[in-house]
Order: C-alpha cells, then sequence, then structure tokens
C-alpha cells in the first residue's frame, strides 16, 4: 500500500520514525513534508497529504502535529477525506472497519514513539468491513460533504 505522511515541525521527529516503521511493515511512503524541524504550519502539509490521497498517490495518509487537533480538523475539510485523531488501539483499527477512515491523525505531544508505532500498525492491517450498516453510515457521511459546500 502507498502511505502518505505528513507532519508539522511538532510532529517531525515522530514522523521519521514512523518512516521507517511504515516501510519496515512493507509499504511504499510518500514523504509530504515537512523535512525538518523548522517552525512550519499544519494546514500545508495536511492538505498536501490530503490531495496525495484524492488524486490516488496514495490509499492512506498518516499525519502528526503536536496535539493531532488541528491537522485532524483540517483533513476532514477536504472533501474525500476521513481523518481519525486516534491515540487509544480500538479507535486506530475500529476507525477502518467501521468509519472507512483513510488518515490517522496523531499528536506527537500527547503520546510516545511506541503507542504511535502499534497504532500506525493496526490502522493500515485493518479493512473497512463492507458491512451494510457501515455503508450506509458512510453514504450519509459523503452526503455531509456535498450538502454544505
Amino acid at each position: 500500500m502507498r502511505v502518505a505522511l505528513g507532519c508539522d515541525h511538532a510532529g517531525f521527529e515522530m514522523k521519521q520514525q514512523i518512516l521507517d516503521c511504515v516501510k519496515g511493515l512493507g509499504h511504499e511512503v510518500v514523504d509530504v513534508g515537512a523535512h525538518n524541524s523548522a517552525p512550519s504550519d499544519y494546514p500545508d502539509f495536511t492538505e498536501a497529504l490530503a490531495l496525495a490521497i484524492v488524486n490516488h498517490q496514495a490509499e492512506r495518509g498518516i499525519l502528526i502535529c503536536g496535539s493531532g487537533v488541528g491537522s485532524s480538523v483540517a483533513a476532514n475539510k477536504i472533501p474525500g477525506i476521513r481523518a481519525g485523531l486516534c491515540h487509544d488501539y480500538y479507535s486506530a483499527h475500529q476507525g477502518v472497519e467501521h468509519d472507512n477512515i483513510n488518515v490517522l491523525v496523531l499528536g506527537s505531544r500527547v503520546i510516545g514513539f511506541e503507542l504511535a508505532r502499534d497504532l500506525v500498525s493496526v490502522f493500515l492491517r485493518a479493512e473497512f468491513s463492507g458491512e451494510e450498516r457501515h455503508l450506509r453510515r458512510l453514504a450519509k457521511v459523503q452526503l455531509l460533504e456535498t450538502r454544505y459546500r
């Protein structure tokens, strides 16, 4: 799977560790930045990551900022992106299985690398269930994208 990785300055160190983790799991990485720890703005990298997914350059994405909140909010503004801020194991796989999230958002100032690595692993292994009730709910979410433009 092609996985886009993006972060701001606060998430740079964790992104570098996650990059190695994703490659170690056998996935291809599309690194959209930041490429250093100089102060930067999360919406820039969030947009780059989201566009990589929307334009089919990656199937899933992982965003990292200080808390994860800003990147999560920004990512969900882009039609076709379903980003979940996950700091626990259950949410990282259930978000894919039930809600078909395509972006995992992490807060580098909230969780440590060991937990982040576990969340990335379970997120990338998870698959959307395709159950009727989940498809129905996803269709309603997608309708919201068009209803409020």
